[in-house]
């Protein structure tokens, strides 16, 4: 028992401890490969990398609640950038333009719309077919990408408005506010694992579906809310990023879900469900833009950077079979 809760430890605490590796590493290679001048840990470099972290972040949030109730999402990526494109489009609508600068807060809502109904779209069919959920959002994936391209065929949608950039760009408190956002966004999805039945019920699921359905958990509707939920956070990273850059393209949020599902397994998550924690994805993200970023710093192409966290995604999920391995061992002896 004592070797089970230490290895649980050690899980909870890996991905913090690879980041302050990963901080010395790139702290002291940058003094003598990096291309710049620049110190790879200076404060405001830090803050950019944190902030470049919140579209991939808000997103990876609710995809832990998501692989933590045994499911996944491949249709994150489209959906990011469908949610754009009715934003910035929306401001744009004959209806709308005697609303001034209140048409802000309609293209939100109507961002936050998109996002809600597409997740929740997800979470019916997984629901009410019974397919596995790697199949329908794989579908969906490619059915959204489609409704993407047909929205504005293959040219970028572009709307910059400056109060918007301002908004976007504002930091209170000193803080930019996408950081705010993803802080709040932290928050909430903590509280919801963390102190609420609907947050027990996912680990209850993802641990055995067939065990929470004898309990009397309504595993279904449960489901659903929870793409609901990814849903709404796409839609809130959406608009927080397009908010500022005011112009997406078709192809836009490609691969996010490759990235996004690699953070969350970094940050300790389980492909097979019933484990995982939001602060460990938190530090799964903050891992990977470390590496990114690092790895630019001192010279890597892209390619080596996928690379790289490919082979350290292999290590992680190789390290996590055989200390799963070990801990059924010794419950069973």
């Amino acid at each position: 028992m004592k070797n089970t809760n230490l290895a649980k430890r050690l899980q909870d605490s890996a991905i913090w401890i690879f980041i302050a590796l990963e901080l010395a590493f790139f702290g002291i290679a940058g003094e003598f490969l990096s291309l710049s001048d620049g110190n790879f840990l200076a404060p405001d470099n830090m803050l950019l990398l944190i902030k470049q972290t919140v579209p991939l972040g808000i997103i990876a949030l609710g995809m832990t609640i998501i692989m933590i109730n045994g499911n996944i999402d491949l249709s994150v990526g489209p959906i990011f950038a469908l949610c754009a494109i009715v934003m910035l489009d929306s401001m744009t609508w004959p209806i709308f333009a005697g609303l001034g600068d209140g048409v802000i807060v309609i293209a939100w809502a109507l961002a936050i719309l998109v996002g809600v109904v597409l997740g929740a779209i997800n979470g019916f069919i997984v629901w009410k077919t019974g397919v596995d959920a790697f199949i329908v959002t794989l579908g969906s994936m490619l059915g959204y990408r489609g409704l993407v391209f047909l929205y504005n065929g293959e040219q970028p949608t572009y709307h910059l408005n400056w109060t918007l950039v301002d908004i976007a760009e504002s930091a209170p408190l000193g803080i930019p506010l996408p950081i705010l956002i993803f802080a709040g966004c932290i928050l909430f999805t903590w509280w919801l694992t963390k102190r609420t039945v609907h947050g027990r019920n996912a680990f209850a699921i993802g641990d055995n579906r067939t065990a929470a359905v004898n309990a009397g958990i309504r595993v279904g509707p449960h489901m659903v809310w929870n793409y609901v939920l990814i849903g709404l956070l796409v839609a809130i990273s959406s608009a927080t990023f397009y908010s500022a850059s005011g112009s997406v393209n078709p192809n836009d949020g490609m691969l996010y879900e490759l990235w996004i599902i690699t953070a969350v397994v970094l940050g300790g998550t389980k492909l097979t469900g019933g484990r995982g924690s939001i602060i460990g994805t938190v530090g799964g993200v903050i891992a990977i833009q470390l590496m990114r970023k690092g790895l630019g710093h001192i010279g890597a192409d892209t390619a080596m950077v996928n690379l790289v966290i490919g082979s350290i995604l292999i290590v992680v999920l190789y390290l996590d079979r055989q200390l799963n391995r070990k801990g059924e061992e010794e419950l069973n002896s």
